[in-house]
């Protein structure tokens, strides 16, 4: 019998409802830990989860077994109703409808890690809508500004 082998890296980014800064400490950590359990029961083995005020980033290996969307989709409803009961401060939370994905070579996955990691330390330069920016540019992502934004 034949055999199915894939191993595809995948960069995820969105943010909240227009960037709105709902990310914050002590929430963030329970927000990151659960986008990863969704992933992993997904079949999507998280490799890490970050992100700063008003968006996030996940690093994992897309399975041969869900589609790319169907998991953010996935990831976006239960990430969002989760967080809601966490505080009544959060009541508002919703995700931007859209998002950005983006293939890591195998060779890149450590470096695409640390950038997640160090979220706190690149938005001190650069905030969220420069740094998507940035990557649409590096990806060669033709984009029409008016419909990135919600």
């Amino acid at each position: 019998m034949g055999q199915s082998l894939v191993q595809n890296y995948i960069h995820i980014i969105f943010s909240t409802k227009h960037r709105q800064k709902f990310i914050n400490y002590p929430y963030d950590k329970d927000l990151y830990s659960f986008i990863g359990n969704i992933c992993n029961k997904n079949s999507c083995q998280v490799i890490t989860v970050g992100g700063h005020v008003d968006h996030v980033h996940i690093l994992c290996m897309l399975s041969q077994n869900i589609m790319l969307c169907e998991l953010i989709k996935n990831v976006k409803a239960k990430s969002s109703k989760s967080i809601k009961t966490l505080s009544d401060d959060l009541s508002n939370f919703y995700w931007q409808d859209g998002y950005g994905t983006f293939s890591v070579n195998p060779s890149q996955v450590e470096i695409v890690k640390q950038y997640i990691i160090n979220q706190h330390q690149h938005h001190k330069k650069r905030d969220y809508m420069n740094e998507y920016r940035w990557f649409l540019k590096k990806y060669k992502v033709n984009y029409d500004e008016k419909y990135v934004w919600d």
